[in-house]
């Protein structure tokens, strides 16, 4: 893929997972090591379970 090409696909995929609801795991696991060093950095399928959980409030339902 060109750069352009791949840059492109990078921001789409981004901004499609930030408009269902779902942070980009790549800039979390900077932020943590820059901000929170002392923290264990997730792994993916922990943080999308996080990230749910913070979104939906881990009630498994909906509410009507």
């Amino acid at each position: 893929m060109k750069p352009s090409l791949q840059a492109f696909r990078k921001w789409a995929v981004q901004t499609a997972r930030l408009c269902c609801g779902v942070p980009d795991y790549d800039v979390y696991v900077k932020h943590l090591r820059e901000h929170h060093p002392d923290r264990q950095v997730p792994t993916y399928a922990e943080f999308f379970r996080e990230r749910q959980v913070a979104r939906y409030k881990g009630t498994g339902g909906r509410c009507c």
